[in-house]
């Protein structure tokens, strides 16, 4: 299993696709225990949420689970929200605080190691080439990073999460028309609530690929589950009825980006 793939397109965007992988090696998988082999924490169907919504974008999606080492977390290990509750680089609980490990069987430095160089390093070479030869291509680069995840998690967040959570980590990260854009589409989007770097600001790609000043832009939209799954519970099934309409929201929000990118190049 190669642990990226990769589909190549004209347009100036470029879709990431962190956590939508289910593939966990068999070693790994004997060492998680059976509430780890759920996956639960999976960005669930987003890469068929989004496919076919923009001509030519370009898509670099991670074929791992986060549970082997999460592709959107600082390689450092560095927590992206410093003081508040999260998941780390390799997880030892769930979304709940639930531990995902068979006890003395948890990751290791040297596991944690092994598995960037594994996973981690070949998603974001991918990532960094795919940027590189876009920008190449426009003299611009907007970089989309898709994730989803259930409405409802205590241990992250209080309350019902927003329908759209969009992150530009304050603004950094992207052009301000790139982030009004999606901003007050997603804003007039009829039955659905958004905000604007609100729980989520944007994780570690969006914050080390955002630099607006290079012509390189980033924006994360973080979908809460319950707009396109039958139930945030197993087996999380895919609601085509219920998608529908995101998707159309989402097709907006993509078509304006490439407008915008295309814009940019003329200025």
């Amino acid at each position: 299993m190669t642990p990226v793939e990769i589909r190549q397109g004209s347009s100036p965007v470029i879709l990431g696709l962190p956590h939508t992988g289910t593939h966990v090696p068999e070693a790994i998988r004997a060492r998680l225990n059976a509430h780890g082999r759920l996956l639960t924490d999976t960005d669930w169907h987003i890469h068929q949420l989004y496919d076919g919504l923009l001509d030519g974008v370009t898509t670099v999606r991670a074929t791992f689970h986060r549970y082997v080492i999460d592709a959107n977390r600082d390689p450092s290990g560095a927590s992206l929200y410093p003081g508040q509750n999260t998941t780390g680089l390799v997880p030892l609980t769930d979304f709940d605080d639930k531990p995902i490990w068979n006890a003395g069987d948890e990751p290791t430095a040297r596991d944690t190691a092994e598995r960037l160089a594994a996973f981690h390093a070949p998603y974001h070479a991918a990532l960094e080439a795919e940027i590189a030869r876009v920008k190449a291509l426009h003299g611009v680069a907007i970089l989309y990073d898709c994730h989803s995840i259930r409405s409802h998690c205590p241990f992250l967040f209080e309350g019902r999460l927003p329908d759209f959570n969009i992150g530009t980590d304050g603004g950094k990260t992207c052009a301000p028309q790139i982030e009004a854009a999606t901003a007050e589409i997603c804003a007039a989007a009829e039955g659905y609530t958004s905000v604007l770097n609100g729980r989520f600001r944007g994780g570690w790609t969006t914050r080390h690929y955002g630099r607006p000043e290079t012509g390189v832009h980033a924006i994360q939209m973080e979908l809460a589950q319950a707009t396109h799954l039958a139930s945030e519970t197993l087996p999380f099934a895919y609601d085509p009825d219920k998608a529908a309409p995101l998707r159309g929201h989402l097709k907006t929000i993509l078509a304006r980006l490439d407008e915008i990118a295309l814009s940019m190049k003329e200025d």
